[in-house]
């Protein structure tokens, strides 16, 4: 008899590792993802992408509000499975990871023990590293702190966001959940406890993006800057208060920018229009502005909004 997986997983980054399980022929007996969230204008009910899915292929869904709720603990041991996957899913309770027989593994974005967290890529690109990873572990009671399975790196490039860091750490990350599925049915897996890689890994906490983490301080170097602008973009996106063509200053998003040789002359947060660049003082060089997003209007390019304010 096959074994069955149970599979725990909300957002787009899950859904690959999904979908090379299904591709692989593995029994996925079940998928359990958050309840459905209102989304968009209309407010309406909106599953997650790890629900579209599992619909789209025939698979059980279960959504509980609660993991400690009996009716779904009943109904998850009901199932029998032998294994459990979670990605990209909230903290479990011991009285769901413990269950089934072979243990349950968690995919995470980042070479643990470094980057521990509900937001390791962000926290990458933002604190400037040029290399990260996925990294496959078995659950324990403290949060990202299990014993490791299998890590894979994955570069960071100057020119990444945090969305090309995702989108390449959500493809690595499913080849590495199909190979750690398979060591563990063929028992060939091995534990690495996260302490003897402590000696050279320092553990950095990477804690959920609030809308005040995304708030630019001007009176910070350029490049440290610029990193936070590229470790939120696309989304939630840096923003700063901004006063542009002499009009009251306003909340701007900020998608993409560049550190320029220009060393800053004014008070920190001081914009200067200089052709169709936008500049901005900050505590060391002037940052150019490349993308950014005035409220109530779309996305769009400096020298584009520059044509609008001239």
């Amino acid at each position: 008899m096959p074994k069955k997986i149970v599979f725990f997983g909300t957002p787009e980054f899950a859904v690959p590792s999904l979908d090379a399980l299904v591709s692989g022929g593995f029994d996925i007996a079940a998928v359990v993802t958050a309840t459905d969230k209102p989304a968009g204008r209309g407010h309406a009910m909106t599953p997650s992408a790890v629900k579209k899915y599992a619909l789209a292929h025939g698979i059980p869904v279960l959504q509980p509000e609660k993991l400690r709720d009996p009716e779904f603990v009943d109904t998850l041991r009901s199932i029998g499975a032998d294994l459990f996957v979670v990605i990209a899913f909230r903290m479990m309770p011991e009285i769901v990871w413990a269950m089934p027989p072979l243990g349950t593994f968690n995919l995470h974005a980042s070479l643990l023990p470094k980057y521990r967290g509900a937001a390791p890529i962000n926290w990458a690109v933002i604190n400037g590293e040029t290399e990260t990873g996925v990294t496959t572990f078995f659950l324990s009671h403290d949060i990202d702190t299990g014993d490791i399975i299998d890590r894979v790196a994955a570069p960071i490039y100057p020119t990444d966001c945090v969305g090309d860091v995702h989108d390449r750490l959500m493809e690595l990350g499913a080849r590495l959940t199909v190979a750690t599925v398979h060591k563990i049915f063929d028992g060939t897996v091995t534990r690495q406890p996260q302490s003897a890689l402590l000696a050279g890994i320092q553990p950095t906490p990477a804690p959920k993006i609030f809308r005040e983490t995304c708030l630019i301080d001007w009176n910070r170097p350029a490049e440290e800057i610029h990193n936070l602008i590229r470790g939120l973009s696309p989304y939630p996106a840096a923003w700063a208060p901004l006063s542009l063509a002499g009009e009251e200053a306003k909340p701007i998003k900020i998608f993409s920018s560049e550190v320029t040789d220009l060393p800053s002359e004014s008070t920190p947060g001081t914009v200067t229009i200089d052709g169709d660049r936008l500049l901005v003082d900050t505590a060391t060089n002037r940052l150019s502005l490349l993308s950014i997003q005035p409220p109530g209007k779309r996305r769009m390019s400096t020298p584009e909004l520059l044509r609008g304010l001239h």
